[in-house]
């Protein structure tokens, strides 16, 4: 005995259903329960389907929770406990809620069958079923599986008449182990001996920039200032009275409270 079970939330078009029917009977054989389960506006909408294959509809309750599915499973149990039980039913629904109820069904012996528009199934539910039969805008498309000895689903056979595409269980590649390989940054060496340092506060760096101060006249420290800025060995806001203070036996400041004039003090061995 061959059992139909459509959800009609989700197996919701009478072309698909009309489809479903047409392949199954065909590659099947006769179907002896045909069910349909949903709301009533979906139901009023396979009407004429229901009619045609005379399928029994039943509504669902109006409650807060969709009972579509409990409703669908519950009578699928009670048909696996039913002796003789079913050689297969068949689910219309592509909705993964399902696995449960057909992993219980194969348990039993059941071979169990998936109607379901290819953009409505769950990718997690292909592989629990014994057959996928895909229904919609393309022409319809079974696939079959068939187990090894080792549990692991194999391509099955392609029946007359059908588009059937056989599939086998992804392997899982090993990704190829690449041997980590160490880049070492060369580090580039600098050859040429580094540069000597010059002390830009020392008396020679401060003749060489002022020369007029070699001869030991007073020189507006304005005057300085400004060549020793131009010159950078003086900062944009760095103090000029400081820098001589430095060197108060080679530089005299006036006068002593706010200097306004400095001057180099020739001292014998100095330059």
């Amino acid at each position: 005995m061959i059992v139909f079970l459509v959800d009609a939330d989700n197996l919701s078009s009478p072309e698909w259903v009309n489809e479903a029917l047409e392949i199954l009977e065909a590659s099947e054989g006769a179907i002896a329960v045909r069910r349909a389960y949903g709301s009533a506006e979906n139901l009023k909408g396979l009407a004429e389907t229901l009619r045609t294959w005379a399928i029994r509809p039943f509504v669902n309750l109006s409650l807060s929770k969709n009972t579509t599915d409990i409703a669908l499973a519950s009578d699928a149990m009670e048909f696996a406990c039913q002796m003789p039980a079913p050689s297969m039913i068949v689910v219309g629904s592509g909705d993964a809620d399902f696995v449960p109820l057909v992993v219980r069904l194969r348990e039993r012996g059941i071979k169990v069958v998936c109607v379901s528009e290819r953009s409505k199934m769950a990718s997690e539910a292909v592989y629990a079923y014994d057959k996928v039969l895909f229904v919609g805008n393309q022409k319809a498309v079974s696939t079959d599986f068939t187990m090894d000895d080792a549990g692991t689903s194999v391509s099955g056979r392609t029946k007359e008449g059908d588009t059937t595409t056989t599939k086998t269980t992804p392997v899982k590649k090993e990704a190829a182990k690449k041997s980590p390989t160490k880049k070492t940054a060369e580090k580039k060496v600098d050859t040429k001996a580094p540069a000597a340092t010059v002390d830009k506060t020392s008396v020679s760096a401060i003749l060489a920039a002022v020369p007029n101060l070699k001869a030991g006249q007073w020189l507006h420290l304005s005057d300085a200032a400004k060549t020793l800025h131009d010159s950078k060995l003086l900062g944009k806001n760095a103090s000029t009275t400081k820098l001589f203070n430095k060197h108060p036996d080679q530089f005299e400041l006036t006068p002593k409270k706010q200097p306004n004039k400095v001057r180099y003090i020739k001292t014998t061995g100095k330059a």
